[in-house]
């Protein structure tokens, strides 16, 4: 009788495992979404520092008793920028929009807000990113609802545009709203 070779063994087994991780994926509830610990839990902190020609984002303003959105962003990111006309038009609307501004310069933020309009009741300024990461940010945009008291109720990662907005931000966003 032959003896099997391990090595010859390893390969069809990783594969197997590859394959199954994939269907795991492909199968859970919502597998374009990015799952959030934050879900269910309190705000973290936001930045005390603000850009100089705009109302300074506060944490009371995360807490008004109305839905809120606090939106992660950058005047370098092209989905940020595709996106902006959407939150112009929520604000437009009554939303309340808090901006996160981060890894950017002071200079860059402050001259886009001005240039292209800012749909925001409060900009925080967070240059190194820290907030981002207390808020588990992936890269911008994202968009956070957050129901009157300051919990967390959906993350979207990725610009207010298109389908994948109207499938599925709008519709967290008008159940947060009771709608």
């Amino acid at each position: 009788m032959a003896k099997v070779n391990p090595l010859m063994i390893a390969p069809p087994l990783i594969f197997a495992a590859f394959v199954g991780l994939a269907a795991v994926g492909m199968f859970r509830d919502d597998p374009d979404g990015l799952p959030s610990t934050l879900v269910g839990q309190a705000a973290p902190n936001i930045p005390e520092k603000g850009l100089a020609d705009f109302p300074q984002a506060t944490a009371d303003m995360l807490a008004t008793g109305e839905v809120t959105l606090v939106n992660f962003w950058a005047s370098w990111c092209p989905p940020c920028r595709a996106e902006h006309p959407k939150l112009l038009e929520m604000q437009a609307d009554g939303m309340n929009i808090v901006g996160i501004n981060f890894k950017d310069t002071a200079r860059a933020a402050t001259k886009y807000l001005i240039d292209d309009d800012n749909p925001f009741s409060g900009v925080a300024f967070d240059p190194e990113g820290r907030t981002a990461i207390d808020w588990g940010v992936t890269a911008p945009p994202e968009t956070f609802i957050l129901d009157g008291d300051g919990t967390i109720l959906f993350r979207f990662a990725g610009p207010l545009i298109g389908s994948d907005y109207e499938q599925r931000f709008l519709p967290a966003l008008l159940a947060a709203q009771g709608q």
